[in-house]
């Protein structure tokens, strides 16, 4: 029987290059967005040719009510989760200095960003020790999606580099929590990715890689950031949960 994967946000950008990766490495996937689900058929039959079955479980991760939709989609279609990788996740609408940033803003952010993945994989843990307690052969794995942006300071998206940051707690506390299961805990923290989120400012980081911004000179891909998180669902990294892997390019290496 093969492992679930369970990718919020995996219908598109970096959350589709896991997805990708994590099938083409023989993981059934359920993938989550927000758009309607005739919107991802493409999608989902490009992931089945792969050799594994796929589901589009439609909800907004920041709303606990779909959650539950979500999950009980997930457990009546496959039985199972291995798998769950938190990286749905929204920019503020508007960039904004932090002496005049919203508190709807930030609420907006931090809901999606951080509380709504803080109490799915809440809901989800529960369900994998549940698995590991029936099964001695279960193997659960929980990977959430930061940022560069968790340490890197940028003062127009206040609100953004606080929902990464928490995000980069949130691994270690769950970390600490699910260790006695076996379930490690991960944050992958990407730099710049080249996505359909990051399009408006191509113009802007061409030029700064161009200048050495990265030690890598050239974008991050979706497909950098999936194989990274393959080898974690793998199990290759077995005796490192609560670890942060950097997918940046040596963008955040200090040099002189």
């Amino acid at each position: 029987m093969k492992q679930v994967a369970f990718i919020t946000g995996g219908s598109r950008g970096i959350g589709l290059g896991i997805a990708k990766s994590l099938a083409e490495n023989g993981f059934d996937i359920a993938i989550n967005g927000m758009r309607p689900e005739k919107a991802v058929i493409d999608v989902l039959e490009k992931l089945k040719e792969y050799g594994v079955d796929a589901i589009y479980c439609q909800g907004n991760v920041g709303s606990t009510d779909d959650h539950h939709k979500m999950i009980d989609k997930i457990r009546d279609h496959f039985g199972r989760l291995d798998v769950l990788v938190n990286n749905a996740g929204v920019a503020p609408k508007e960039r904004n200095d932090l002496l005049e940033a919203t508190e709807g803003s930030f609420e907006y952010v931090v809901k999606t960003n951080l509380q709504g993945p803080y109490f799915l994989t809440q809901k989800v843990a529960n369900w994998m020790v549940e698995q590991e307690n029936e099964s001695g052969e279960f193997k659960g794995c929980i990977i959430n999606v930061g940022s560069i942006s968790a340490d890197v300071a940028s003062i127009n998206r206040g609100e953004y580099c606080i929902s990464k940051a928490g995000m980069a707690m949130m691994t270690r506390l769950f970390a600490t929590r699910l260790g006695q299961y076996d379930i490690p805990v991960y944050e992958i923290r990407p730099g710049v990715i080249k996505t359909d989120m990051t399009s408006g400012v191509q113009e802007k980081y061409d030029k700064l890689i161009e200048g050495g911004l990265f030690v890598q000179s050239r974008w991050g891909m979706p497909e950098d950031v999936g194989k990274a998180a393959t080898a974690l669902a793998l199990r290759y990294f077995p005796y490192s949960t609560g670890q942060t892997i950097m997918v940046d390019g040596g963008m955040t290496i200090q040099r002189l």
